[in-house]
């Protein structure tokens, strides 16, 4: 069905990861590829003044990790790859930049600032050059 998938996975919301790369590799077609992909926002510098100079370099290692543990747990094979910058902005250049035709992002429950789909989900979805599932999860 699809060649090349990012799976857009936070951190933050990581148990929903395994979840969305089964649904890549079940959705990817033979010698497709799969990026697990993360985001790494930037940090005001007023507030980087006050952070560990390599704060940025330890996130992107713990990331770097912890989608490779994902991945193994998965039990599928992909790409990791960390981004930095506005999530959704990062998510959609990654997209453009590999040529990918469909882009995972898992959604949050809501409030009500975006009710409908997270605020990610949202300009992913609204902005992506390529196809968007986004991962519904029940509350």
């Amino acid at each position: 069905m699809y060649r090349k998938i990012i799976v857009a996975i936070a951190l933050g919301g990581i148990e929903k990861g395994e979840k969305i790369l089964r649904k890549a590799a079940s959705l990817l077609d033979d010698g497709g590829e799969i990026i697990a992909l993360n985001v790494i926002e930037d940090v005001p510098s007023y507030v980087a003044i006050e952070l560990p100079a390599n704060m940025v370099e330890d996130a992107i290692k713990d990331g770097r990790e912890k989608l490779e543990a994902l991945i193994a747990a998965a039990g599928v094979t992909a790409t990791v790859e960390i981004a930095n910058g506005p999530p959704a902005k990062a998510i959609i250049s990654t997209a453009e930049s590999h040529g990918a035709d469909l882009i995972i992002v898992a959604s949050h429950v809501p409030d009500f600032s975006n009710y409908f789909i997270g605020a990610t989900a949202d300009r992913v979805v609204r902005h992506a050059k390529c196809s968007v599932l986004v991962d519904r999860q029940k509350v």
